[in-house]
């Protein structure tokens, strides 16, 4: 590739999206929240992050920690504060072992390719799956087979034409909030030999006994071979987790690039995550209000005629389409204080960009009357009902009393 081909790269981002699409503004860069905005676009479900039992257990690690060691974990001995860690995430997440990598893409691109590296295995991923997890079928050099979004029976037809092979799937989709049938999955790939892998980086802490994650809350922890998470959503964290048998997490740390030549997690940060487990078992109060507020505010969209995707979760997405859909609908919502985060291509497909509203544990009732309050008020301006997924849901619901009557 010459200079040239990048430069023209580059002007083509700059032209088609920036002037075109986006018509001169800034699809991400929005306003700047004041004081009195309400702020939706952290992943700190249970409204933690700022704990001073995290920050004095940082700070506590960073002034009496005199020997920080920047290396691989690969390089770590037995006994370690990392390997220490691990053991207490196996023993809270009900598994025979744990491993910690540096982010929770590292954990799903490393752990995906030392899996299908150098076989011939066909991964079956869900459309909507992370692209961390289509990452890692990208560095393992595999087939990837999508299959539609929660549809268990195209990805039984997918299994049958291309035989046993990995299955991956979220367990709260990031993107829309909508959530995985786990239990019916299990089930009707019980007799497939496929082995199946679960993010549960938007239900650990969120969802379970003691915020364990939906696996767990189902009872499925035997059923799932591999479950990853990022510790940067609800452990409000930097890292990233796998759940394995014993034997494979040698295997791991010797066979994933992603692991091998990243650094070990630092003291500071394993200090904060031994806290954060301790405050997230013990938050049964903010799960449940997180779980009023998430049902609450769905209600209260739903019967505004926003499409929110089958959304089941605190994750909340209102699905506007075009670019310049989504930044009217931004600036609308920013004009009234409330700031969500905007997700396009490629995290979404072309021309399904949305707002993502994500709740969380410590909204007062007040925000939450104002949240819904904004998002009625704006429906002309943002021209709701000409919105691609609103006329999608038009089209779902006419279907749906077709076949009733």
């Amino acid at each position: 590739m010459s200079i040239q081909a990048v430069q023209n790269k580059v002007h083509a981002f700059y032209h088609n999206r920036m002037v075109q699409d986006w018509r001169g503004k800034h699809l991400i860069r929005g306003g700047i929240p004041d004081k009195h905005a309400i702020q939706l676009v952290s992943n700190d479900y249970l409204d933690i992050a700022n704990h001073p039992a995290i920050r004095e257990a940082q700070r506590d690690a960073l002034l009496h920690t005199e020997n920080s060691m920047m290396m691989s974990a690969v390089f770590l001995q037995e006994g370690n504060p990392q390997a220490e860690l691990e053991d207490r995430f196996a023993e809270y997440l009900l598994a025979e072992s744990v491993i910690l990598c540096q982010s929770g893409y590292s954990a799903n691109t490393g752990l995906i390719q030392t899996l299908v590296q150098d076989t011939t295995i066909p991964v079956y991923i869900d459309m909507l799956a992370h692209m961390s997890l289509w990452d890692g079928v990208l560095l393992g050099g595999a087939k990837a087979y999508a299959f539609r979004h929660n549809d268990i029976e195209h990805l039984l037809s997918q299994i049958k034409k291309f035989g046993p092979g990995l299955v991956v799937v979220d367990s709260v989709y990031s993107t829309n909030g909508s959530v995985c049938p786990l239990r019916e999955l299990v089930e009707a790939i019980s007799n497939t030999e496929c082995i199946l892998l679960v993010d549960e980086s938007h239900s650990l802490g969120t969802h379970g006994p003691e915020g364990r994650g939906m696996v767990a809350d189902l009872n499925l922890t035997d059923k799932v071979t591999f479950r990853t998470a990022s510790l940067a959503k609800a452990f409000s964290g930097r890292a990233g987790l796998i759940t394995c048998s014993r034997e494979f997490t040698e295997y791991f740390k010797f066979t994933s690039k992603p692991t091998i030549f990243s650094s070990s997690l630092l003291p500071h940060e394993i200090a904060g995550l031994k806290k954060t487990m301790q405050l997230i078992k013990a938050a049964d109060e903010r799960r449940s209000l997180l779980r009023y507020h998430s049902a609450h505010i769905r209600e209260q969209l739903i019967k505004l005629g926003y499409n929110l995707n089958d959304s089941q979760s605190q994750i909340v997405s209102l699905e506007s389409g075009s670019e310049w859909n989504t930044i009217q609908l931004r600036d609308a919502l920013e004009k009234r204080g409330i700031f969500g985060s905007i997700f396009a291509a490629p995290a979404t497909p072309k021309n399904r960009a949305l707002v993502r509203l994500s709740l969380n544990a410590g909204l007062s009732e007040l925000q939450i009357q104002r949240i819904v309050k904004v998002c009625r008020d704006i429906r002309d301006e943002i021209k709701l009902d000409e919105w691609p997924s609103t006329r999608r849901l038009a089209r779902t619901q006419r279907a749906a009393h077709a076949m009733a009557s």
